[in-house]
């Protein structure tokens, strides 16, 4: 008895509170059983709350669940009956009575009930947005572009609901119209970032890409004068790698605009990151003549022989004839401009050749110690300059000097870039040893860095010798395989070979296996020999495609077949494989950028 009398006094206390309580609690009641997929139950509560009044989540919650219980003739009858008595919200329930309609197949109904949707929605702007939005959500783009075209007839203005237009157009797989609306937007509000963000999603294919780009072109014929289509070309370049094309464009409006070369500058830095050297040269070559009195000469100038650096080291076999004539280069740089500031790293660069590709350690110490001298107020400088001296020791044979000369650059610059690197050094030094346990407590900190760069070097590095340690008490595989990396470092190629071929021999079920057959490959190509660094390509390919190394093992024999066989069509047929399998794969850009020169893709 006293149960009941407690129940009776609760309902009249939620009676007394009035309607919004009764409605909270149906609410609740019919979100908590939509939840657990009591659809016949949530539907009363559903029906009821709308009737109070509209909300659009309730309705789709309701129209869901009508699908779901397949309670056709109810969801008809109440969408009827709602459209009556709340002319406001007609054109929702028109909508989700189109959902309705939808899932049993009657397709044309449905389409009736969405242009009412359309049409009852009057001239209410925002409905209109809210409409296509949800059209687009249950797949109708169709009816998308159709309210928000209405939508424009009625303000009487082409300016509005541009990138929501440009989202349908993309649903309907309509580039040119997509493309037309964008360019529009950001020409009107010059909003370069905006539009950029969105054609990076849209223009995935390749077809739309090159529409993009005749598009682009035809605007700026059509529109010379304005820079907005220039920007949006050069980044667009840029994103697909064209650093020659992004080039003519940039140039063009460094003469329209007068930007003095700095813009020039960053493009050919942004080249050189990218390791196109050859049209980073090509720019910084640009920048010299053009600017001879300028700022920017003396770092151009330099730039210029640095990129021809870059492009002679990654040439192989490396030429010592090139790597003199860079020298020749550089000094001539030295005679014009003097020893000073201003020629320092150009100072540096000839010592790190001359030590590196050249063998004459005793040169490059004395070039290094000028350059010292005259940056000596450039603390950063100097110890970059010590770091490098490091790397001399270390090719000397001298890893005690090596290491004493990191150490000085680490607790010079302990917080900062140049002290990681210098631990980085270290810590690959105590690698070369064989002193694995050294290296990867250095390498572990390392990991954290506040550089990208060296915190993925110094992961890579732990990894392998995480994964290649512990195997055997002696960890002697490690240590072979760790005392060829630095006959490498110190240009001893063929010894290396040697070392690498009886590593393979001896360890060929080893988990360096892989290990082993890429640093084998890498320093064929580096000697030339293609051949062999084709076989063991793949060889790697073939037992550990599904590797960390798969898609640098497919993307090597595609450059080498281009490059160096010149056998075109096994070329595309490789880069067009690695595209297909590794899509994620960071040679991704490059081999799309390969395959359609190979092809003969030319896009005016």
């Amino acid at each position: 008895m006293k149960k009941n009398l407690r129940w009776l006094v609760i309902c009249l206390v939620i009676l007394a509170a009035g309607s919004p309580a009764m409605s909270q609690t149906e609410k609740e009641m019919a979100e908590e059983y939509y939840k657990n997929g009591h659809c016949s139950k949530a539907l009363t509560y559903y029906g009821n709350l709308l009737k109070a009044s509209f909300e659009r989540v309730s309705l789709k919650n309701y129209t869901s669940c009508i699908v779901k219980t397949r309670a056709w003739s109810d969801g008809e009858q109440f969408y009827k009956k709602q459209i009556k008595n709340d002319e406001v919200n007609a054109s929702w329930y028109y909508l989700y009575w189109g959902v309705l309609l939808e899932a049993q197949g009657k397709t044309q109904e449905a389409g009736k009930r969405y242009e009412q949707a359309i049409a009852s929605s009057g001239t209410r702007t925002e409905l209109k947005r809210d409409l296509a939005e949800e059209f687009r959500a249950i797949n109708q783009p169709e009816s998308a572009k159709n309210v928000l075209l209405s939508a424009r007839m009625l303000a009487k203005r082409t300016d509005i609901f541009q990138l929501e237009l440009a989202s349908v157009y993309r649903d309907l797989n309509d580039p040119e119209k997509m493309i037309d609306e964008l360019l529009s937007y950001g020409m009107r509000y010059q909003n370069t970032e905006v539009v950029q963000n969105m054609l990076q999603d849209f223009t995935k294919d390749e077809k739309e890409q090159a529409l993009l780009e005749k598009v682009l072109y035809d605007k700026i014929l059509k529109f010379p004068n304005e820079g907005f289509y220039n920007e949006l070309l050069i980044w667009y370049q840029i994103q697909r790698k064209d650093f020659y094309k992004a080039f003519i464009q940039e140039r063009s409006l460094d003469k329209r605009f007068k930007h003095n070369g700095a813009r020039l500058y960053n493009l050919g830095q942004l080249a050189l990151q990218n390791l196109d050297y050859a049209n980073a040269g090509t720019i910084f070559d640009h920048l010299v003549k053009e600017y001879p009195k300028g700022q920017l000469y003396p770092v151009a100038r330099r730039m210029a022989i640095f990129a021809r650096e870059e492009q002679v080291k990654n040439t192989y076999p490396i030429k010592r004839a090139e790597v003199q004539k860079l020298l020749g280069q550089y000094q001539q740089l030295v005679d014009e401009l003097g020893t000073n500031v201003r020629t320092i790293e150009a100072l540096r660069n000839m010592a790190t050749l001359n030590a590196f590709y050249m063998d004459d350690f005793k040169s490059a110490i004395t070039i290094l110690q000028r350059a010292i001298e005259a940056g000596k107020q450039e603390k950063n400088f100097v110890d970059k300059c010590k770091l490098d001296l490091g790397d001399i020791y270390l090719l000397q044979g001298e890893p005690w000097e090596a290491t004493l000369v990191y150490s000085q650059v680490e607790k010079s610059q302990k917080d900062d870039l140049l002290g990681y690197e210098a631990k980085l050094r270290n810590a690959k030094l105590h690698y070369f040893k064989g002193e694995f346990v050294l290296a990867k407590a250095v390498l572990d900190i390392l990991k954290k860095a506040t550089s990208r760069e060296i915190a993925n070097d110094a992961n890579e590095l732990s990894l392998l010798i995480m994964d290649n340690t512990g195997l055997d008490s002696t960890e002697a595989a490690m240590k072979e395989y760790s005392a060829v990396e630095l006959l490498l470092f110190q240009n001893k190629k063929y010894e290396a070979i040697d070392s690498l071929k009886h590593l393979y021999q001896k360890y060929n079920n080893h988990s360096l296996t892989d290990e082993i057959i890429w640093l084998k490959a890498k320093t064929f190509v580096k000697l030339d020999s293609n051949q062999q660094a084709l076989e063991d390509l793949k060889l790697l390919y073939s037992k550990f495609g599904h590797d960390i190394y798969g898609d640098d093992a497919l993307f090597t024999m595609a450059k080498l077949n281009q490059e160096k066989l010149n056998d075109k069509d096994q070329a595309m047929k490789l880069y067009q494989e690695l595209m297909e399998k590794y899509p994620g794969s960071i040679f991704v850009a490059e081999s799309r950028k390969r395959f359609r020169l190979l092809r003969g893709d030319v896009i005016n």
